[in-house]
């Protein structure tokens, strides 16, 4: 096989061996997302997706390493929607309005990857018996709005929150969206627009000035 050749032959197989781990990683998303974390299998995964034990096994070493990777792939899609919508604006108060209802939207948008991933968060415990996602988690989702909030009380457009940090009401916004996505599982026909504007007036007179 010439060089050439052989780079072609490369290429392509890295397309089919990255085509096969996503297909991978989306029948354990819509498993878990099924019939849970605890109960979502290796071969239930392979049997979604019409593959063998083996084949997840040569993309994947372990169970975890293909969970982690639903995390991973959450997280930088979540902040990929997030962040570009969140920069745009111009103004504290619209940044806050957008980074709300952005994010509902994508939960909206997301429903079976966002449902596994909380069903991870909620169930994967390190050998300390502590949650192994939910620290991260929380650092990487409450930084952004207690940066939006600090910009704000700098600007004088949102009141003095509690010192040093704006730590509370980001706690109060993160939870709030996180409840809509608790709401939602258990509602799936919710109104998604009402509950989206109700978030974005409280929020809007609880940080006002």
């Amino acid at each position: 096989m010439s060089k050439k050749n052989k780079s072609t032959h490369q290429k392509e197989m890295s397309f089919i061996e990255k085509a096969r781990r996503a297909q991978i990683v989306e029948c354990a998303i819509e498993t878990i997302a099924e019939v849970g974390y605890a109960q979502a299998s290796l071969g239930q995964i392979a049997k979604r997706a019409k593959i063998s034990k083996g084949v997840i096994s040569y993309h994947f070493a372990k169970k975890e390493e293909l969970l982690e990777q639903i995390a991973i792939e959450y997280y930088l899609a979540w902040q990929s929607y997030i962040a570009p919508r969140v920069e745009v604006q111009k103004s504290p108060k619209e940044m806050l309005r957008v980074y709300i209802e952005s994010n509902l939207t994508f939960v909206d948008e997301n429903r079976k990857h966002v449902f596994a991933v909380i069903e991870m968060v909620s169930n994967k415990i390190t050998a300390d018996g502590k949650l192994q996602f939910a620290a991260d988690h929380d650092e990487v989702v409450l930084l952004p709005i207690e940066n939006i909030l600090t910009q704000g009380m700098q600007e004088g457009v949102f009141r003095e929150f509690t010192r040093p940090s704006a730590r509370v009401m980001a706690l109060t916004i993160r939870n709030a969206i996180d409840g809509f996505t608790i709401e939602l599982m258990r509602n799936p026909q919710l109104n998604v627009q009402e509950y989206t504007r109700e978030l974005i007036t409280i929020f809007d007179k609880s940080t006002k000035k």
